[in-house]
Order: structure tokens, then C-alpha cells, then sequence
């Protein structure tokens, strides 16, 4: 077989035969160039030239050339193309890059060209001046994808271009749109992005599908990110950015206690502790959510390894401070709180928040705002007053209600639902016996627990018995 016609099909098992067509992809792609320059009206002559080398290419399993001239093929169209939409480019693309038994090299060049005129890197779209331009690129950028879709090889400009039309709609206030665009692309499973292309990309999907409002999503989106990667060192920027965007979800949820957690962790990260403009906020809200969680084991926890191990940074904010050291003392606070007032003062960084989790605002944000620190408002007082009831839960057996009442700063009839509300979730034991106007915090013993405090304290009494009667045997003994 001559190596002008060398098909390169396997033949009795070996392996497909190369042949060089370096020489003559060259003179091609110069006799096309050259005719598509004289005129726009050569331009189809000059790819049908070109197209007919591919074929010679592909066949003679020449890679080198093949990517030649696919890449010469799609600068022709773009430069030399007549219309002004991109319909030669987008055609010669998509006929080169579906021909049978084509060249996975080949199809990545072709893509690899065209990523340039849509794209820039990494994910932002080209600026465009007018509406033709905006056109072109938007119909560039959707041939694209349909070419990578699907394919291993080409994962990464994938990504890309499904960030940049994610971009596209954003920017035409197609917030849903953009969401579902990325919401596409389970970029966890590409193997070609490194470890910090991935939680950038899963970062972007959660904060459109906030900015959505689809709060579930969001939540399922933010489990893909693992804790232990963004625990890493070159990773503090998007550690910061994950826990922000999870305090957005979490002030949805008015969950108080892991709003203390999301701002703790992004506290603790060294990039913020160099800042003080950077820290002092998120101490201030970790110390403020902490206060407003409901009380339980994990929240003391953290209270107290706050008050021990950032006493430097503590003494700067002495407001907050001393909201801490109150909660932790076994003593009744009364209400309003001296720092109450500096507490009250993270409304601001509620807002704030808010706003990033809307592209746009209307009239209905302001209230929602207010409506969201009316809530924490109620909630920290109640705080006060659950505090308040362990405390006299702790020195009372039993307690009148008026007497309870005045101590809490409340009216009877409001104490006996704040008890009965802590004895629902059974934070507190308590009884409340009406007629006498009594509260009983002494919960009765099992026989059992009778029967084994009566048990400890007579083998205490022997072991005191024991113990007397061999001093005196002692004595006797030094007497004598």
C-alpha cells in the first residue's frame, strides 16, 4: 500500500498505519487562506478545500495535521465569514466535530479555538458593545456546549462555558435561569478540575440557587463541599465564602445556633484573625448567635471555649464580653442587658446578608429585615428568661409564683408559660400547684433511686464507724 492511499484502518490485527500529510495539510491550508482572502465569496470553495484534506487527514490517522486543519477551517469561517452571526463558524464546527470516527484531539482544538472569541478566562464571558455582538457570542457559547456535552475529555471547557452562560443570564436578570444552568453540571464527578476548581464552581451554584430562593437545593448543593478540604491552607478564601453563604441559608432557617458556628468558623480562619476589621464582626455575631441558641451541652461548650481561649480578642469588645461571661455565671440577668444595646447593633449585618441573597431588592426587603430582628429581639429575651428559670431551678426546691414572677421581671400568668414551655422540651423539671401558688423544681426519686441513696449512705455511715473505732483502738494502743 503507497502512503498516498493509506486508508489507517487496522489491518489483520495490527495497528492502524500513520501517514505524514504534514507537507501537503501545509500547502492546503496556505492555497485556502489565500483564496478565502481574495474574496468573502471563496470562503465556501476554501472550506470545501480544507474539508476534503480533513477527510485525507482523519483517514492517514495523521493527529498532527488533522488538528491543522480543523484549526485553520474555524479561523477562516470567523475572519472571512460573510454573515455576520456566526453561521459559517458555528456550521463548519459542528460538521467537523460530528464526523464519523473523529479525532478526540481534533475536537478539542476545534474547541479549544473557539473558546477565546466567547470566553475569557477563567469563566467570564467577553464584553460585548452592542446586541449583534451579544448574539454571536451568546449562539457561540450554546454550539459549544452542545459539542462538550457528554464528552470526558473536554470536561474543563465544559465548566467554563457552562459558568460563562450562567454569567450571560445572570446579567439579563434571568437569576432561575442561571441557577438551573450550572445546577446542570455535576462538576464533583470531573476528574479533569483540580480540587479548588470544583468548590469554586459548587460555590457558585450555592450562591444562585440562593439568590434563588431555593433554599433546599442550596442545602443539597452545600453537602457536596467537604469540611476537610476547606480546612486546608490554600483554601481560606473559599472557607470564608462557603460559611457565608451558609449563615444566608441558616438566617432563613432562624436557626441561631449554627449561625454561631458559621461565623465562629469563619472567626477562626488565620486570613480574617489578621484583620481586625475582619474578626471583630464575626466574634461580635458568634458571641450574639450563641446568646440567642437554646440552651443544651454543645452551646455551653463553645461558650466556654470562647470565653478561655480568645481573652485578648474578647477585652477588645467589652460589650460582647460581657454577654458571655453573664450567660456562664450561675446568677439571674436582668433584662434589658447592659450591652443590650451593642448586641442589638448586628442588624446591620443581618441586612447585609439578606442583600446577597437577592440580586434584587424591592420594597418587601426592608420589612423582612425588620421582621427578622423583631424575631431575634423576642427570641433573646426569652433566652434571658430560660436562663433566669435554671437558675432558681438550681437554688429552689420549691418557690412561690409571685415571688418567681418578680425575679424574672414577668407577670404570673406569663412565668407559668415559660415554665411549662421549658418543661415541654424538658430543659427544666418543674410542677405547678395552683391552688397553693407554688412551683416545685425537686423532681420525686424512683424507689430505686431511694433505695440506692439509703444504700450509699449507710455504707458511708460504717466506713465512718470503721474508721472511728480504729483511731480509738489506736489510742488505746499509744495509752499503753
Amino acid at each position: 500500500m503507497s502512503s498516498e492511499g493509506a486508508s489507517g484502518a487496522a489491518m489483520g490485527g495490527q495497528l492502524e498505519e500513520k501517514v505524514d500529510l504534514a507537507g501537503e495539510t501545509d500547502a492546503k491550508i496556505l492555497q485556502a487562506t489565500t483564496l478565502a482572502m481574495s474574496s468573502s465569496s471563496q470562503l465556501p470553495e476554501a472550506l470545501a478545500l480544507l474539508a476534503a484534506m480533513e477527510k485525507k487527514c482523519r483517514l492517514g490517522n495523521d493527529s498532527a495535521s488533522l488538528v491543522k486543519v480543523c484549526e485553520a477551517s474555524v479561523k477562516l469561517a470567523k475572519e472571512y465569514g460573510a454573515d455576520t452571526q456566526y453561521e459559517s463558524l458555528i456550521g463548519v464546527l459542528e460538521t467537523l466535530s460530528t464526523r464519523r470516527s473523529q479525532k478526540t484531539a481534533a475536537v478539542k482544538a476545534l474547541v479549544l479555538a473557539c473558546l477565546p472569541w466567547c470566553v475569557e478566562e477563567p469563566y467570564k464571558p467577553i464584553a460585548v458593545a452592542n446586541d449583534d455582538e451579544k448574539k454571536r457570542r451568546d449562539k457561540l457559547v450554546n454550539a459549544l456546549l452542545e459539542i462538550t456535552e457528554g464528552k470526558i475529555f473536554l470536561e474543563r471547557e465544559r465548566a467554563q462555558l457552562t459558568r460563562a452562560m450562567a454569567a450571560i443570564k445572570e446579567e439579563e436578570g434571568d437569576i432561575s435561569g442561571a441557577a438551573d444552568q450550572l445546577q446542570d453540571v455535576h462538576v464533583e464527578t470531573f476528574g479533569a478540575l483540580s480540587k479548588r476548581d470544583k468548590v469554586e464552581f459548587i460555590l457558585e451554584q450555592m450562591r444562585l440557587t440562593l439568590a434563588k430562593q431555593d433554599f433546599i437545593r442550596a442545602h443539597i448543593v452545600a453537602g457536596k463541599v467537604s469540611k476537610k478540604h476547606l480546612a486546608e491552607e490554600n483554601m481560606e478564601e473559599y472557607k470564608v465564602k462557603f460559611y457565608e453563604l451558609m449563615t444566608i441559608y441558616h438566617r432563613h432557617k432562624k436557626d441561631s445556633f449554627e449561625l454561631a458556628k458559621d461565623y465562629h468558623a469563619i472567626y477562626s480562619t488565620p486570613s480574617i484573625q489578621a484583620s481586625p476589621e475582619k474578626w471583630k464582626p464575626a466574634l461580635e455575631a458568634t458571641i450574639c448567635f450563641l446568646a440567642l441558641s437554646p440552651y443544651g451541652n454543645e452551646q455551653q461548650d463553645m461558650m466556654n471555649h470562647i470565653a478561655v481561649g480568645n481573652m485578648a480578642h474578647l477585652e477588645q469588645v467589652p460589650a460582647f464580653q460581657q454577654t458571655i461571661q453573664v450567660f456562664l455565671k450561675k446568677e439571674i440577668i436582668q433584662y434589658p442587658m447592659a450591652a443590650q444595646k451593642e448586641l442589638e447593633q448586628i442588624g446591620p449585618i443581618i441586612q447585609q446578608q439578606q442583600q446577597q441573597s437577592s440580586s434584587k431588592m424591592d420594597d418587601d426587603d426592608s420589612s423582612a429585615s425588620s421582621s427578622l430582628a423583631d424575631h431575634w429581639h423576642s427570641v433573646f429575651r426569652r433566652r434571658i428568661i430560660q436562663h433566669n428559670i435554671r437558675i432558681v431551678a438550681g437554688y429552689y426546691k420549691q418557690i412561690t409564683v409571685p415571688r418567681l414572677a418578680t425575679l424574672l421581671q414577668l407577670d404570673p400568668a406569663t412565668t407559668e408559660l415559660e415554665i411549662s414551655s421549658m418543661v415541654s422540651d424538658g430543659s427544666v423539671y418543674a410542677k405547678i400547684d395552683r391552688p397553693a401558688s407554688l412551683v416545685r423544681f425537686l423532681a420525686p426519686k424512683s424507689p430505686e433511686a431511694i433505695l440506692t441513696d439509703w444504700a450509699a449512705d449507710i455504707d458511708h455511715m460504717l466506713r465512718l464507724v470503721e474508721t472511728t473505732s480504729h483511731l480509738i483502738n489506736k489510742e488505746n494502743m499509744t495509752a499503753q
